[in-house]
């Protein structure tokens, strides 16, 4: 096991300052790993850009894994905490499953670091995730959001499919995503951008229009 880094030797510093130094830390590692990757990404450009040191960085952080561990925990928790957020007690379940959608489809849109950065994490088999107590055991709210909406859109006799909450949300995000992570290579191929300013509503109302046509449909299996 590695020796603990001890402070550096500098003048004392009031504790918001140290949470200040945290966050630029984590805000610039955050850019920094979704360009460069795990393996790209140095903790002495990181140290460069927050006008710290590398020692500090461990003396905060412990490595360069745990850094990017955690700028992976702050990643997740954005979306994490719009989900809990999200109020659709007082809709119908088709508006509530839309409004739901949409949520990730903003959220996806605003931050495409998190979808570099997840995709990086895939690269590495979530190893990074599996290491985190923190990550390792958090259920999405969404998929309880889902739950229960699903669960209501039966008991009306509005949705029909056989789907469970986790599929689904597998299903939101695989658009989102996609739309994202793919925007590059699917301009370069198909001479469309996902992302144009002008197609926005029409892909944020097309990924609705999908979800709840498979909800809904008379027959939504094949025999």
């Amino acid at each position: 096991m590695a020796a603990a880094v001890s402070p550096p030797s500098q003048p004392a510093r009031r504790p918001r300052d140290a949470a200040r130094t945290r966050t630029e830390i984590l805000d610039v590692a955050t850019e920094e790993f979704s360009r460069q990757g795990f393996a790209g990404a140095r903790v002495d450009e990181i140290a460069a850009r927050t006008h710290t040191t590398k020692r500090m960085i461990y003396y905060y952080f412990g490595s360069k894994e745990k850094l990017f561990t955690e700028v992976l925990e702050r990643s997740y928790a954005v979306i994490r905490e719009q989900e809990r957020q999200l109020d659709v007690a007082h809709l119908d379940p088709v508006s509530a499953i839309r409004r739901l959608a949409e949520l990730t489809f903003d959220h996806h849109e605003a931050h495409p670091d998190f979808i570099r950065l997840v995709s990086i994490e895939n690269i590495h088999e979530a190893e990074h995730i599996a290491g985190s107590a923190s990550l390792s055991s958090l259920s999405s709210p969404a998929t309880e959001v889902i739950a229960r909406i699903l669960a209501a859109g039966r008991e009306e006799g509005v949705f029909t499919a056989d789907i469970d909450a986790v599929d689904l949300h597998a299903m939101i995000s695989s658009f989102c995503f996609f739309r994202i992570a793919n925007r590059h290579t699917f301009r370069t191929l198909f001479g469309r951008d996902l992302t144009a300013p002008d197609r926005r509503d029409h892909y944020r109302a097309m990924l609705g229009d999908m979800v709840i046509a498979h909800l809904t449909a008379e027959n939504p299996r094949r025999p």
